[in-house]
């Protein structure tokens, strides 16, 4: 926790310094402009955030300060006063009182706290009459007289003044960092390769230099990576006024609870992610909570209370939005579904269970159980709002969510009970500067596969294989669940390869090596050649014109200097796991999947 608050000081530190150098230059316009009403506009607006920011991070003394130079510049703006006289001598020494402040409030115990008392009160005591220029006021320019050619004074600085000192913190454009991120993941390429090489002389010299090596990319990797992280504090915290206003639009009352601000993670996920986090929020309220009338009819207080939740699993952030509202009506999606075609006419009524149901939010909605129909609500354009308001009926808004979380190689899930609300949880990658991945190969071609999509891999033997339907099925050993296989090889074929699912001729003698991938709440089993093993990965993309070809996700190296192409699961998986273009297909994948394990050929 001190860390963490040490690193709120250095953060609130940076942007009061950076505001008390741009205060700097404006007061050098004045004094050669008094006049110059940009200057004191922007003088005014920059003190005026800054006391903000300091009240809300608890840094009274510095809010006082402001408020009292952000009083005068007021008075500034209305020619009550001029930058003139001793005036000017007064606005240097608050702006140096502010400098000193911040520097305090990022390092504490460097000694007490500057006392303001008595620059408080000059400050409030200014009249015009200390505009008046007299003599040599703080005002004027004094131009010392240099000392004869060759002859260097010993410069001693006067008591009291200000030490000209450069900050600790410097900001840096995002685009910088991910430059030099990009950078430094690509050792991890040459750390492979020195690796492989290493083992393959066995020369203990250059394992030594590989091992040394492999520490500092790591080290240098995670440097970087470290300082990509941000709160989501960061994000959360802009969310109290959106609920507001919403709330309000709606007539409706919710409370916002926010936990694990502290929680850090890539700024590029974060930024991703973004949009899809508010358009929840006002679905949340829009759909989930109720109208305090029917939340009191119901036994609940009249606020409905939305909680937003991050934590951390491993390499992953988990983000829950949990609201206790009216939960999801499951037979309005089923009659929006058949109206939209989305689900065929005579797909049946779900049976009412008042009992808690959980899915991945983008499940086939052809499942036999009829459950797995709440993912439409991530289709493009679905809505069951019966009227159109600002802020629902436009089916805009959860499609975004379901975008972002497929980008960043996440999970999202979706929990709801009828009358007690609804949890929808994002599960996301804390980077995505590198990724793990599983490396297989395939008739002398390598692949990788992202291991947030990889379930499991297995070695099937042909009496594990059958036919159902179009659809060359598999036993998985230990369970009683069948799932749809089919040859890699096959699938980035396309059409012609999809027409030999059931050629198990083509497929070659056993055993075969599958890995199990899930999306979309499905499963697929894709037959390789061969597993190489797991190894983070860094995605470059594909150049054109390869970046139209959907099943591609990027490109790597790999440590013996290979190029490795990184399948898009998602793509290689819709035939199967649903989606508009492959309903039809996805039926017979589902009925294939209830057939029960007892009936599976041996």
């Amino acid at each position: 926790m001190a860390d963490r608050e040490q690193e709120y000081r250095e953060l609130f530190a940076a942007e009061a310094l950076e505001t008390i150098e741009m205060m700097g230059r404006h007061l050098g316009v004045l004094e050669r402009a008094p006049l110059d009403e940009p200057a004191i506009a922007d003088s005014f607006r920059l003190l005026h955030n800054l006391k903000a920011s300091a009240a809300a991070t608890g840094f009274q003394a510095i809010a006082d300060l402001a408020h009292a130079l952000e009083t005068l510049f007021g008075r500034l703006r209305v020619r009550e006063i001029a930058f003139t006289g001793k005036v000017v001598g007064l606005f240097y020494e608050g702006l140096d009182a502010l400098d000193e402040l911040s520097r305090f409030a990022m390092a504490p115990q460097a000694g007490p706290a500057p006392d303001l008392t008595s620059l408080l009160g000059r400050l409030d005591a200014v009249t015009p009459a200390d505009s008046l220029v007299t003599g040599a006021s703080a005002g004027e320019l004094v131009v010392a007289t240099l000392p004869e050619f060759g002859v260097v004074p010993e410069l001693v600085a006067p008591a009291g003044a200000p030490r000209m000192e450069l900050s600790d913190l410097v900001s840096i454009p995002v685009r910088k960092l991910n430059t030099l991120l990009t950078q430094a993941s690509e050792l991890t390429l040459y750390r492979d390769r020195l690796r492989t090489l290493a083992r393959e002389l066995d020369l203990p010299v250059l394992t030594q230099l590989s091992d040394q090596f492999s520490r500092l990319a790591e080290d240098i990797q995670y440097a970087v990576m470290d300082a990509r992280l941000v709160t989501v504090g960061s994000l959360f915290n802009k969310f109290p006024r959106v609920v507001r206003d919403v709330a309000t639009a709606e007539s409706k009352r919710v409370d916002l609870l926010l936990s694990g601000q502290d929680i850090q993670i890539d700024r590029n996920v974060l930024q991703i992610v973004t949009d899809g986090l508010l358009h929840l929020l006002r679905n949340a309220i829009t759909h989930g909570i109720e109208r305090p009338a029917e939340r009191l009819a119901a036994g609940k207080p009249e606020t409905g209370i939305l909680l937003l939740d991050a934590q951390t699993d491993r390499d992953r952030v988990i983000l829950t939005l949990t609201d206790d509202g009216r939960g999801i009506d499951r037979a309005a999606v089923v009659r929006k579904a058949r109206l939209q075609g989305l689900l065929p006419a005579d797909y049946p009524d779900p049976v009412v269970n008042t009992a808690e149901t959980s899915t991945d939010a983008s499940a086939d909605a052809t499942d036999a159980d009829g459950d797995d129909v709440l993912h439409l609500i991530f289709e493009p354009g679905f809505s069951t709002a019966s009227t159109i308001t600002a802020y629902a009926g436009r089916g805009v808004g959860l499609d975004v969510v379901k975008l972002a979380v497929d980008t960043l190689g996440g999970r999202l899930q979706l929990t709801t009970e009828p009358g007690r609300g609804t949890t929808f949880t994002l599960v996301l990658p804390s980077s995505i500067a590198v990724k793990p991945a599983l490396l297989v190969e395939d008739e002398d071609s390598f692949y990788a596969i992202g291991l947030t999509y990889t379930e499991n891999v297995v070695s099937l033997a042909a009496t594990d294989l059958f036919a159902a339907g179009p659809v060359l099925m598999a036993a998985l050993p230990g369970t009683e669940e069948a799932v749809p296989v089919v040859a890699l090889r096959h699938l980035l074929e396309g059409t012609p390869g999809l027409q030999r699912l059931l050629d198990r001729a083509a497929l070659g003698p056993g055993p075969y090596p599958v890995v199990i991938v899930r999306h979309n709440n499905r499963r697929l089993g894709l037959l390789v050649g061969r597993f190489i093993g797991q190894q983070d990965i860094v995605v470059k993309p594909v150049a054109k014109p390869l970046d139209q070809i959907d099943l591609f996700n990027g490109l790597t190296t790999l440590g013996n200097g290979r190029v490795c192409v990184v399948l898009d699961v998602p793509a290689l998986t819709a035939p199967f796991t649903g989606g508009r273009d492959a309903r039809q297909f996805g039926k017979m994948v589902v009925g294939a999947r209830a057939v029960p394990a007892a009936l599976v050929p041996r």
